[in-house]
């Protein structure tokens, strides 16, 4: 575990996720501790994404945990059964089945934990793979689904934080790769998509034991897994991209009809920024502050209750309960004008798409006077990166939501 007990709470965030030697190319972090400290930030992500119920005692969270950790037992143990390389404290970077569910004998899987050293042979070695089950044809489609993932994982995993002391070391990118494979397996209906990486390494940080990583991850996944979903050539963030054009389209009408003229009315150059929120934007730390400024923003104490399957009580919150929400979550469920999720949809817009919004708004006037193309588009907001103040964007982010709503009622 990392030694960050001992570091003064004084310093930036993030002289507690260490940077490797010679990287200059690392957004600068902006700010000093503030809010959760690094120290219980983990604990505090569980209720915040509602892995517990704020209201629960020590003993009850202590016995969820536990079954929880038997749960990803038992996940783990199907996956590597299916194939064995899950929790050897190795990864595969190269394919292991064709797509008709042919074996790819003798997959290359990295030992070496330098990521300069990816391709040199002799930090590499094929897994004997003899006694497993995966020497035959498969023939179940879930399977080969799930195997064909595996090693974009892998190239994932060692391009992901590769800035971090933390990743130079094995066992933690093995950690990292072995999540991901299970969670795979796990959702089998979103399965891996890239960009999951970069939400679930901040949880194999935080967390010394892996299956709490894990169902942090898969809590945080339940957000935003509608983003990773396909349907036949749809991606699913391309509902959140028209959710955004919406929002512009009613805060910032002179810019979303600046956007339209030159063809970028789909919003496509906001992809990364939802899809990975906005880690490539920020610093390592910078963007962990982000992500618990917004999630406690929308925060819902009924999350755990619904989750879990049980009954909740959207009906019969009085005035004491309401102060327990999130001040963006309390703002959705006072207006009489919720900002939907689409038609038919009753799910308000994620926090992140006024984020965006936030940010297109603080550049609008660049963008309107400079922009005659996407590629401007894209080279302006590309210059948000290591430039952004998190802070500022929230509080923006916040008052495009209010004047959203508002103009939304008035409509």
């Amino acid at each position: 575990m990392m030694n960050i007990f001992r570091k003064d709470p004084g310093l930036a965030t993030d002289s507690f996720y260490e940077i490797r030697a010679g990287c200059t190319d690392v957004p600068d972090t902006k700010f000093r501790i503030k809010g959760i400290h690094p120290s219980i930030r983990g604990e505090v992500w569980e209720f915040l994404l509602g892995c517990y119920d704020s209201k629960s005692t020590f003993d009850e969270r202590e016995e969820i945990r536990h079954k929880r950790r038997e749960a990803y037992a038992e996940l783990k143990e199907s996956c590597s059964h299916m194939f064995p390389v899950v929790g050897s404290g190795k990864f595969v970077t190269a394919r292991v089945i064709t797509s008709n569910g042919e074996p790819v004998q003798d997959p290359i899987v990295l030992l070496g934990t330098k990521h300069d050293d990816l391709a040199t042979p002799q930090d590499e070695e094929s897994v004997d793979l003899s006694a497993a089950p995966m020497v035959t044809r498969e023939h179940d489609k879930e399977v080969i689904q799930w195997k064909l993932a595996l090693h974009q994982i892998g190239l994932d995993v060692v391009r992901t934080d590769r800035t971090l002391v933390f990743y130079e070391k094995q066992e933690n990118l093995a950690k990292l790769w072995d999540v991901l494979a299970v969670y795979a397996w796990h959702d089998k209906d979103v399965g891996y998509g890239q960009g999951m990486s970069d939400l679930c390494s901040p949880m194999i940080m935080l967390f010394e034991h892996e299956a709490d990583a894990f169902w942090c991850f898969e809590r945080l996944m339940r957000r935003v897994r509608g983003n990773f979903r396909c349907t036949g050539n749809t991606l699913g963030v391309e509902a959140q991209l028209d959710n955004l054009a919406n929002v512009t389209q009613l805060v910032i009408p002179k810019l979303h009809r600046h956007l339209e003229h030159l063809g970028g009315g789909g919003y496509l150059f906001a992809f990364r920024m939802l899809m990975v929120l906005f880690r490539r934007e920020l610093s390592f730390g910078d963007s962990l502050y982000l992500w618990e400024m917004l999630w406690a923003l929308e925060y819902d104490p009924e999350l755990f209750t619904l989750y879990e399957g049980g009954e909740t009580h959207v009906h019969k919150i009085t005035r004491k309960a309401r102060r327990q929400y999130g001040k963006y979550e309390r703002a959705n469920r006072r207006s009489r004008a919720r900002a939907r999720g689409g038609p038919g949809s009753t799910a308000p817009f994620s926090i992140f798409v006024f984020l965006v919004a936030s940010v297109l708004k603080d550049r609008s006037d660049k963008l309107l006077k400079e922009a005659r193309g996407l590629d401007d588009v894209v080279k302006i907001l590309n210059d948000v990166s290591g430039n952004m103040d998190a802070r500022k964007a929230c509080i923006g982010a916040m008052k495009i939501h209010k004047k959203y709503l508002r103009r939304q009622k008035n409509q």
